[in-house]
């Protein structure tokens, strides 16, 4: 796996069990799983490994399903994101619709130049003024249904149960893994 993102790295390594296999690399301009499953077959041929990219973002009903993939450039240069949630609540102003959600999307590519694409989400609603010191990024003013808590105020395990990324790798493991799994056994 290949990600800017150091918090990403350090969720996919305890996944994988093995930090060795996911690496830092420079960051695409927008995440696209069709840019993905032209890109990544490339990489998953001259290494002989699979890759997998990952792009996630906040979207909110009232902005039309921004900031979504751009995200990370809400949070300017700096990658700072209170002014980017800032940005979120001022641009909703007074809407009445705080629905909002989180979405991850994974893209594998085989050696073979097989791709798959996971997505997953979680919804939930804006809110204001933002709650918590945990995770990063949106999860301040993320208030996912059912948890009466924000992303920010969630432990990691708590955020892991619920969470948008782990919906797409759980759907990952299942047909990539746990399925080949099923038919080496038969």
């Amino acid at each position: 796996m290949a990600s800017q993102r150091y918090p990403v790295i350090l969720k996919v390594s305890e996944r994988l069990g093995d930090p060795a296999r996911v690496r830092s690399a420079p960051r695409m301009h927008q995440f696209s799983a069709a840019t993905s499953r032209v890109k990544l077959p490339a990489a998953a041929r001259a290494s002989g490994l699979p890759a997998l990219a990952d792009g996630s973002g906040l979207c909110v009903a009232a902005l039309n399903g921004a900031p979504g993939v751009h995200s990370a450039r809400w949070a300017g240069p700096d990658k700072d994101f209170a002014p980017a949630m800032a940005r979120v609540q001022r641009e909703m102003a007074a809407a009445a619709d705080r629905r909002a959600w989180f979405v991850a999307a994974l893209c594998l590519a085989w050696p073979d130049s097989h791709t798959e694409t996971f997505v997953g989400r979680v919804h939930g609603q804006a809110t204001w003024p933002p709650r918590g010191d945990k995770g990063f990024g949106y999860d301040p003013m993320f208030l996912p249904g059912g948890t009466g808590k924000t992303f920010g105020e969630l432990d990691p395990a708590e955020k892991h149960a619920v969470s948008h990324r782990a919906r797409a790798f759980a759907q990952l493991l299942m047909a990539c893994f746990v399925a080949s799994k099923s038919s080496e056994k038969s």
